[in-house]
């Protein structure tokens, strides 16, 4: 049997995104983000089809419908959510001889942080409701999100420690128990752990795809601080050493992407909120890159383009979205071609 966890720049059949909702952290800025995930959706679905989760559909609809989307192209699905953060409570797909499988991971909201039981259902409502057509659909009995995993498509994972040995997700498994699972689980044959950092206001325990991004031809996309005043200095410079430690499986170094680092950003309490242009969303001939009304934003566009040359690079303004701690890439799951009826 031959196992792969797909890139996430290969053929795509959709997008999956959860709607923000009155019952959810969004609340009382609905009017706020709601506009986010519209230009997300209406972005997606030139391109692709969207399956939307949504906690009541005709008010949603009618929302696409007067900002021109072609509705054709976007199911929406009713069901209830805890939050929007798709990325990782949504199916992570592998092809098992070159046939999709997806597979639903526990969600247990980033080690127990926050509320999970709605959104840990989701995949399985999913598939109940004929989303995924004759795809079968395993539990794998360990908890997983996708915000922590970056795949070449040919063997290679690349994941945080912070993340994965977080106490509160996997307790009973060591490193080399973890390692063992997604290989075994993901069809990989190397896992690149990336001992260094992190973004202030993170709830993720530094999720890989905040930090750093495996791109087509052995590149890594990855955020580098250029401010030695700035609290992440320190961190991000010893992680690009580690990130030039690094070899592919042919044994060469992996060619750095450098993304530029926004100004600070701050909530109305003053917590940092953590910006990065390292969570850009791949999907067919396009990538949706987050950008903060920042001036370093054409700077990451253009860094962005240079790894993905034949793709149209599409900026969103992401800013309303980092104020509940995630960005662009949190909020989608790319699904792989083959999978969506």
């Amino acid at each position: 049997m031959k196992l792969r966890l797909p890139a996430e720049w290969e053929e795509q059949d959709g997008v999956l995104l959860a709607w923000p909702h009155r019952d959810s952290d969004w609340c009382e800025s609905l009017p706020v983000v709601e506009p986010v995930f519209l230009n997300i959706v209406l972005e997606i679905s030139r391109f692709e089809k969207v399956l939307l989760v949504v906690s009541e559909i005709e008010p949603v609809r009618a929302k696409l419908k007067l900002a021109g989307a072609s509705l054709e192209q976007i199911r929406f699905i009713e069901m209830p959510t805890n939050d929007t953060w798709a990325r990782d409570f949504g199916p992570i797909t592998v092809f098992e001889d070159e046939r999709p499988v997806l597979l639903d991971f526990g969600f247990n909201g980033w080690g127990l942080k926050f509320a999970s039981n709605f959104d840990n259902q989701v995949t399985g409502n999913l598939a109940h409701a004929g989303c995924f057509g004759s795809c079968d659909v395993r539990i794998p009995g360990m908890i997983l999100e996708g915000g922590s995993l970056e795949s070449d498509g040919a063997g290679t994972l690349l994941v945080t420690s912070q993340c994965l040995l977080e106490a509160n997700r996997n307790p009973h498994l060591s490193r080399e128990e973890i390692e063992t699972h997604l290989c075994r689980l993901l069809g990989v044959h190397r896992v690149l752990w990336l001992e260094k950092g992190y973004l202030a206001g993170d709830d993720t325990d530094s999720h890989v795809d905040t930090l750093a991004r495996l791109c087509p031809d052995d590149v890594i996309a990855y955020v580098r601080c250029d401010d030695p005043s700035d609290e992440h200095y320190v961190e991000l410079s010893e992680m690009e050493v580690h990130l030039r430690s690094f070899r592919t499986a042919a044994g060469q170094l992996y060619r750095l992407l450098a993304l530029p680092w926004p100004k600070a950003c701050y909530d109305e309490t003053g917590q940092r909120l953590p910006a990065t242009y390292a969570n850009f969303l791949i999907i067919n001939n396009a990538v949706l890159v987050p950008t903060y009304r920042d001036q370093q934003d054409a700077v990451a566009l253009k860094a962005i383009a240079g790894a993905f040359p034949n793709r149209k690079i599409i900026g969103i303004d992401c800013l309303p979205l980092i104020a509940q701690h995630g960005s662009l890439h949190c909020v989608t799951m790319q699904i792989p071609k083959g999978v969506l009826v």
